[in-house]
């Protein structure tokens, strides 16, 4: 059988806030119902499929996901290297950094942004997010539509390796005990520890990093073209907080680790995206042995039963 490639990306998550849905796809993200029938809703698409059809492809279908398991793991083996090698970078430049500058630049943006709320008894809470991913298509992702309607942006600009941490986790900080809900947006290669942006819905306030892997120029933030409704913008530049004398005999070093780290990511990529053309193929067995008719059906009977009023 030949390869068939999907021009449309699927979707595998699906959230409406409005009428409290969430939509996911399990596969390759396997999620138990928490409350089954009560809240949680399982529709089991292998209702609607060719069992015969796709057992005749039976080795094929093992063979490919070997593939796909096995690129992944090469995957992952080039991004912990290239992690590897940023957790170096990000040493160098520690080692040079102004601190007494940066704290005294956080206090000064505290001050303008936080200084008309008091601390108070009930602090706000801390939701954990990703506003870019490695994904088969490149570093993608979706800080512009993340700001959308806020009415001031720090942008802070950075060489990779060099980060703002210090000052997001102090204004995070300061704006939960003063009852502020924040949004934290990590970075994919530390998922764990390093964060990229910071955003307070309720004062309108975001921090956005940016560097050659998420790059965002002022005009793109532009949300209105007459510029009535466009956010204030501010600039911030980590450079600034370097002492450039510690860094002379690293920076050498620096750009190899850089250039390195480049090309691991790079190698990454490029056995995701082998792993995608191989997930593609997988799916052009299973595409023609699935009832569509049926699932249509199925689908206006799901849709039908979300607008019904809950009871």
């Amino acid at each position: 059988m030949g390869r068939r490639v999907r021009k449309q990306e699927s979707k595998k998550l699906i959230l409406s806030g409005d009428i409290n849905l969430l939509s996911l796809q399990t596969t390759a993200h396997v999620v138990d119902p928490i409350n089954p029938g009560a809240v949680d809703q399982i529709v089991h698409l292998g209702d609607y499929w060719n069992e015969r059809g796709i057992r005749e492809n039976k080795m094929a279908v093992i063979e490919t996901n070997e593939r796909i398991k096995s690129l992944f793991q090469y995957a992952y083996n080039y991004l912990a290297a290239a992690g590897k090698l940023y957790d170096s970078v990000a040493s160098m430049y520690a080692g040079a950094v102004e601190q007494a500058e940066i704290y005294k630049l956080t206090a000064a943006i505290v001050g303008n942004e936080l200084a008309h709320k008091e601390l108070c008894l009930n602090p706000g809470t801390v939701k954990k997010y990703f506003a870019s991913a490695i994904t088969p298509m490149g570093m993608t992702n979706y800080i512009k539509s993340l700001i959308q309607g806020y009415k001031k942006v720090y942008i802070i600009s950075s060489p990779v390796g060099l980060c703002a941490g210090s000052l997001l986790n102090i204004f995070s900080e300061s704006a939960v005990y003063r009852g502020f809900d924040v949004e934290l947006y990590y970075c994919p290669m530390k998922p764990g520890s390093k964060i990229e942006h910071l955003l307070v819905p309720e004062i309108g306030t975001a921090f956005i990093s940016v560097n050659k892997y998420h790059d965002l120029e002022p005009w793109e933030i532009a949300t209105d073209e007459e510029e009535k409704n466009n956010p204030e913008i501010v600039h911030i530049d980590m450079n600034d907080m370097l002492d450039r004398r510690k860094l002379e005999k690293l920076e050498s070093l620096i750009q190899r680790s850089s250039n390195s780290m480049d090309k691991l990511l790079e190698d990454g990529i490029g056995c995701l995206k082998l792993a995608k053309q191989e997930h593609d193929y997988l799916e052009s067995f299973y595409i023609p042995n699935m009832d569509f008719k049926k699932i249509d059906e199925l689908r206006h009977e799901i849709i039908a039963k979300i607008s019904e009023p809950e009871v």
